[in-house]
């Protein structure tokens, strides 16, 4: 239990609650500004919910009502990410803010960039550096694909291209990509996207811009 100089040491800070698929992103940006560090607690929930939505809103719920008042500000890094608003609502409810976008392959590529990318091909999966990292974990078994192939088709009807919104030049992992989206049949795009709009959860906080 924290003592009273804990929790006023504590409500200086902002939260972060994030996926735990941005983890190494929002770490990433946190080292570009040191002192981000003093002023941001970070805190992920679950990546594998990334294949499973309807537990974010809940799980984000259960955090939040435990820890949110420890907090004067709560950020919350997530899009909606297929969670039909209700992640808004808990949100709302705990008065913190979120990542605008429908979902991460939006807040990385950016607005403009994704609409062009689903208008010119419906039919698109989207991988960042996480997923290709964690291809095998996180699609292949998190899909169950390695016990019920069948489910390819299920899953995968109707796309026809993959696309990597890669946060990070990574020559490897790009092979990888490029190997998974042959592996599935699909066409191939490499996009070096960054962090996009990742960083708005550390907007206002009074130090220095962060880095390029």
């Amino acid at each position: 239990m924290l003592t009273g100089k804990e929790v006023a040491s504590e409500n200086k800070k902002r939260l972060v609650l994030g996926c735990g698929a941005l983890v190494y992103d929002l770490l990433r940006l946190i080292k570009q500004n040191p002192s981000f560090s003093d002023k941001v607690n970070l805190q992920c929930l679950p990546a594998g919910w990334h294949n499973s939505p309807q537990l974010i809103a809940p799980g984000v719920e259960d955090y939040l009502s435990k820890n949110a008042h420890l907090y004067e500000e709560v950020y919350i890094a997530y899009a909606d990410c297929g969670t039909g608003g209700a992640l808004d609502r808990v949100i709302n409810k705990y008065k913190a803010k979120r990542i605008e976008g429908a979902h991460c392959y939006e807040f990385f590529a950016g607005k403009d960039v994704f609409d062009r990318l689903s208008e010119e091909e419906i039919g698109t999966f989207y991988l960042t550096d996480y997923l290709v990292k964690n291809f095998n974990r996180i699609m292949i078994k998190g899909l169950g694909l390695d016990k019920h192939p069948e489910l390819f088709e299920v899953y995968f009807e109707h796309y026809k291209k993959l696309v990597y919104l890669a946060q990070t030049e990574n020559e490897q992992w790009n092979k990888d990509a490029e190997k998974y989206a042959k592996d599935f049949g699909f066409e191939y795009e490499y996009r070096l996207v960054g962090t996009g709009s990742l960083d708005s959860v550390f907007e206002e906080i009074d130090i220095q811009p962060l880095s390029s």
